[in-house]
């Protein structure tokens, strides 16, 4: 290989985030006229590396070639002039911008005299989604579209900038099936015009169907590079997978003493998702929902709380059918979330503790209009000690907290409406391995004291570590629902832990590309 083949060459790439070293020493090289796979678990550095790549964050060290030429200003407008498109994740689209405004956004066309030529910027989105043989509306205001639409905006953004390397983030999460083997032809024919291609998903069937090679990340560090021939799946997940599961190996897992049955969801569905979903959660039980991104868990779980409105279906606690329309009718019915994004919608950083604490239980402190300061102390100072919050005082600002305690402090919040099932959604996300596990002892102790929980969580070894079963999740259905302890290999002796769990979680692994399977079928 010569060293002007590549179309992307970086090299040594190292960053770090607070003291939190995101790559360390990553080498990646992406040749013309080829899909490369990106692959690794949640916190693995994709998303890092790319964003490196794209001028989002700059390397603490390392270089970047571009067709040959260093890369060496990190600034978005200058991965753009080398020649870099990037399809995000997390979409970057403008909800109140027209389809065809977005995908020209700071780029936009121009007529004779200088003003901006809406008509020419939809004509020209036109024949974008022409070739990709799709159809979506270059008028359409994109806060109006679905998940599927935006998510092809999104990718007609990247493509409309005529670019040397296509980066593509998860492009498949809300597509139909149809519209994926669409976007398959078009990036063969972008490949066959020398157009390198970097693409990442954790779907492995789509991996094994469009790439070329692949390059596995782990922890921050490259694991292999190598062609998908040398490459079948269950390879794939066993370097994806590796030792990440040992951190929380020495966590005890108490066969769960179920009770009552608290919840029980019968032939539940969204307007988008869920579709069709039965479940049952018993009190004194941690029921786990694993799935990829758009797989329906969260979707599930809003539509519980009272978020998202229940098209169809019927929910029933204690044995009771019950109607929840919004979120007060869910806590009501003792039914408390934890959500996602902590720092948005958890949390009020500069608020203190004990301010965060009240906050779903205020009206219930509150006498004339005021808060009753010796009740509201009382109850945070209880949570504080039952939660084993590290804060030095209830008056300290949430901010000041580090990622798990202020994680502590969202579950507290809700804990003080006493709810008898607790909805956790990703509540691990961004805290320290050392506080993973706290958080998952929290778990099981909450269920031992008589709680019924639903955890969702995109790190499988959290979910075999805390959950006493596991239903998988695909485009808003279940596919699977086992015991945990299904998951373990009989071949794997039962007192070596770590290599246990890493087991069942490259079985967890499996099941999940099962499901996909399915749903494409």
């Amino acid at each position: 290989m010569t060293a002007t083949a590549a179309a992307v060459r970086m090299t040594g790439i190292s960053k770090a985030f607070g003291g939190v070293r995101a790559l360390d020493d990553v080498n990646l090289e992406v040749l013309p006229g080829e899909v490369h796979a990106l692959l690794g678990g949640n916190g693995a550095g994709k998303s890092t590396i790319l964003k490196i790549l794209n001028g989002v964050h700059r390397p603490d060290q390392g270089t970047i070639e571009v067709g040959g030429v260093p890369l060496t200003t990190h600034t978005p407008e200058a991965s753009r002039a080398a020649g870099i498109a990037m399809n995000y994740q997390e979409m970057s689209l403008v909800p109140t911008l027209t389809v065809a405004q977005n995908i020209f956004l700071t780029r936009e066309w121009r007529d004779g005299v200088g003003f901006i030529d809406d008509a020419e910027a939809e004509r020209r989105a036109a024949e974008i989604f022409a070739m990709l043989e799709v159809f979506v509306d270059p008028k359409a205001i994109v806060g109006d579209l679905g998940a599927g639409q935006k998510q092809l905006t999104e990718i007609a953004k990247a493509i409309s900038q005529d670019a040397k390397v296509l980066v593509l983030d998860e492009p498949s999460t809300a597509l139909a099936v149809s519209d994926v083997e669409r976007l398959f032809v078009f990036l063969r024919k972008l490949k066959a015009k020398g157009v390198a291609i970097i693409y990442v998903s954790h779907r492995m069937d789509e991996i094994a169907r469009i790439a070329d090679r692949a390059t596995i990340l782990r922890d921050g560090r490259h694991v292999i590079t190598a062609p998908l021939s040398e490459l079948p799946i269950d390879t794939m997940i066993e370097h994806i997978v590796g030792k990440r599961s040992m951190g929380l190996s020495d966590v005890a897992r108490v066969q769960a003493d179920k009770g009552e049955v608290l919840l029980e969801l019968k032939d539940v569905s969204g307007v988008h998702k869920p579709e069709h979903v039965s479940l049952t959660l018993h009190r004194g039980e941690v029921l786990g929902l694993a799935g990829l991104l758009g797989s329906g868990r969260s979707s599930l779980a809003r539509a519980v709380a009272g978020i998202d409105p229940v098209a169809s279906g019927e929910i029933r606690i204690k044995g009771k059918a019950v109607a929840i329309r919004k979120p007060s009718d869910a806590i009501s019915a003792g039914v408390a979330l934890v959500p996602e994004a902590r720092a948005t919608q958890g949390i009020i950083p500069a608020h203190s503790v004990a301010s965060n604490m009240i906050l779903a239980v205020i009206d219930r402190l509150s006498k004339a209009g005021f808060v009753d300061t010796k009740a509201a102390d009382a109850l945070t100072d209880a949570n504080i000690e039952r939660l084993k919050v590290k804060t030095a005082s209830r008056d300290h600002a949430v901010a000041t907290l580090s990622g798990g305690n202020q994680q502590k402090v969202v579950i507290g919040k809700w804990l003080a409406t006493d709810p008898d099932i607790l909805i956790l959604d990703e509540p691990t996300a961004g805290i320290d391995i050392g506080s993973k596990a706290e958080i998952i002892r929290l778990v099981r102790e909450l269920a031992a004291s008589g709680k019924g929980i639903i955890m969702i969580s995109s790190e499988l070894s959290e979910l075999l570590t805390a959950c006493d079963r596991i239903l998988v999740m695909a485009d808003g259905r279940v596919h699977q629902d086992m015991p945990r302890e299904a998951l373990d290999d009989p071949n794997v002796p039962a007192d070596d832990l770590a290599h246990r769990l890493q087991a069942a979680e490259q079985r967890l692994q499996i099941e999940i590309q099962k499901a996909l399977a399915v749903q494409e079928k």
